[in-house]
């Protein structure tokens, strides 16, 4: 396996590497905490600014910029550092967030979540690249449980803090949190010195840049868009799709001829990348399938209030944090991970075909349980994956294996949500709304308990079986998914993790073309020479 070599040993200790882990743990809250909290002050922002028709935009545009820059970001860091581009990543969020919170129309603050999403693109990952570079894979289990936890905080707090923050201070201050946050993590990091990856001196790839944002936009949009602002078959959808995939085609192309591809193919050339990449991708689909259909599931089959059915994610969310820390202590002990993605892909798909046979009238301490089992199968995956994604590739590419990690998990629950959505609209499309005519997905979600109590007990009992039956579809869904995740996790091959992390060094120090060699992985050779490693297909 690429990078299993010796390198140097690591130099960052005690206060400087516990100020790297705060200041990448906040950076990860930041991105997860955004969309959730923003979500909240949806209605009191168009009750402000107004332009109701351009709502969707503000979600999709935010997407879009994290989607389509993600890999980015990952390579700028390889090629840069991890400390300038992480910092960067930091500074461009901030200033989004602040223009944000001050926007005066609905166009502006577009304009500015865009902006904003630039820089969420690189939180998560400059997050993950700064820790991999700083604290090597055998030592990382130690902390996946606090990383686990930043992430089942977010996924908890995030409505009710948004709520908060709306009610009491306005919806600026949804935006205008991420301040002194953000502040807290420079200052944390602007001090520390990092180390660096030497790279060849090439120029960035702005053609693969240009193909794979267009690529993963196109993805993005027809996931978001079918089935809601247009039919699957629309020809705007399909134009898109076709756009996205002649995109992608011709990036391949590119890649394998450019000297610093943003995407380097040589990465999935190994098979344990490409395996946990797969199982990322699928990890995500289930996760936010799960925490977007729950909800919906609990208030508008079953019937409880909204505070009620975001409790009830509670017993998956805690699974999911506590079986991350036993997960991550495991992993340092024995240097074993391959039993721990089995375990986490055996749990998912058990939790996902349990919860699939749930209806209105099942008790909440089986549903509990459903969800516990499946939050342990995420807590086993959700760092694992990442750990062994970082393992698999050289130490001078974890920029790029980190982006590629958050791509396939971002791509996946884009996906995931858009397949989910489809099968439960068709469950739900055969019910008469209220009003007469048919419903709809959305009028599923805002069905709460007090809207049901006023229907008519035969079509509430009818519309509340529709809804547990589109669940239980979209449960049998996410448990073929995770099945697959399963199959995947058995072909991985038990690899030694690394046993130290890269070398101690100046990024500010001059980056000659003759610092081609790999870090740590036992070759050497020209910069000539590491290109055509790089660029084979």
């Amino acid at each position: 396996m690429a990078g299993t070599g010796a390198p140097a040993a690591l130099t960052v200790r005690g206060r400087g590497l516990y100020a790297a882990l705060t200041a990448a743990l906040l950076a990860m809250l930041l991105g997860a905490l955004d969309g959730m909290i923003v979500g909240t002050a949806m209605p009191q922002i168009v009750g402000e600014l107004g332009g109701f028709d351009l709502l969707s935009w503000v979600v999709t545009v935010y997407l879009l910029a994290i989607a389509a820059t993600t890999p980015v970001w990952g390579k700028l860091s390889d090629m840069y550092g991890r400390k300038s581009t992480f910092m960067i990543s930091i500074v461009v969020f901030v200033l989004g967030s602040v223009l944000s919170g001050m926007a005066q129309d609905m166009t502006q603050l577009i304009a500015f979540r865009s902006l904003q999403g630039l820089g969420a693109g690189g939180l998560m990952v400059g997050a993950l690249a700064l820790l991999g570079t700083l604290i090597p894979p055998r030592e990382q289990g130690k902390y996946q449980g606090i990383m686990s936890a930043v992430m089942g905080l977010a996924m908890v707090s995030g409505p009710l803090a948004g709520g908060v923050i709306t009610d009491q201070f306005g919806w600026r201050w949804c935006f205008y949190v991420n301040v002194p946050v953000g502040a807290l993590a420079l200052v944390l990091i602007s001090g520390l010195r990092l180390p660096r990856t030497p790279r060849s001196g090439a120029r960035v790839d702005y053609p693969g840049v240009l193909l794979l944002a267009l690529a993963v936009s196109a993805l993005v949009l027809v996931t978001t868009w079918g089935g809601k602002e247009y039919a699957w078959t629309s020809p705007v959808l399909l134009s898109v799709a076709a756009c996205g995939a002649l995109a992608f085609l011709v990036l391949l192309r590119v890649e394998r001829r450019t000297a610093e591809p943003v995407l380097p193919l040589a990465l999935f050339k190994t098979a344990n990348f490409s395996l946990i990449t797969l199982v990322g991708l699928l990890l995500g689909a289930v996760l936010t399938s799960a925490v977007t259909f729950l909800p919906i599931f609990g208030q508008s089959s079953q019937g409880s209030s909204a505070t009620g059915s975001g409790l009830t994610l509670l017993p998956m969310f805690a699974a999911m944090v506590l079986v991350g820390l036993f997960a991550g202590r495991f992993i340092t002990a024995t240097g074993k991970y391959k039993v721990v993605v089995l375990l986490g892909g055996c749990f998912l798909t058990a939790g996902s075909f349990l919860i699939a046979s749930a209806d209105r009238g099942t008790g909440s301490f089986f549903s509990g349980a459903c969800m516990a089992a499946l939050g342990v199968g995420m807590g086993l995956l959700t760092q694992t994956t990442v750990l062994v994604s970082m393992q698999s590739a050289p130490v001078e590419d974890l920029g790029a294996a980190s982006g590629a990690a958050t791509l396939a998990r971002t791509l996946g629950g884009s996906i995931g949500v858009a397949v989910s959505g489809a099968l439960f609209a068709r469950a739900v499309a055969s019910v008469p709304a209220p009003g007469g005519g048919a419903s709809s997905p959305e009028g599923a979600g805002t069905l709460d308990r007090a809207a049901l109590d006023q229907l008519p007990s035969a079509v509430r009992e009818s519309y509340q079986n529709a809804v547990a039956h589109g669940a239980s579809h979209v449960f049998v869904f996410t448990g073929v998914l995770a099945a697959v995740a399963l199959a995947a996790a058995f072909l991985l091959r038990e690899e030694p993790l690394r046993s130290a992390a890269a070398p101690q060094d100046d990024e500010s120090a001059p980056r000659g073309p003759a610092e081609g060699a790999s870090i740590g992985t036992g070759r050497t050779g020209s910069a000539e020479s590491e290109q055509g490693r790089r660029n084979s297909p």
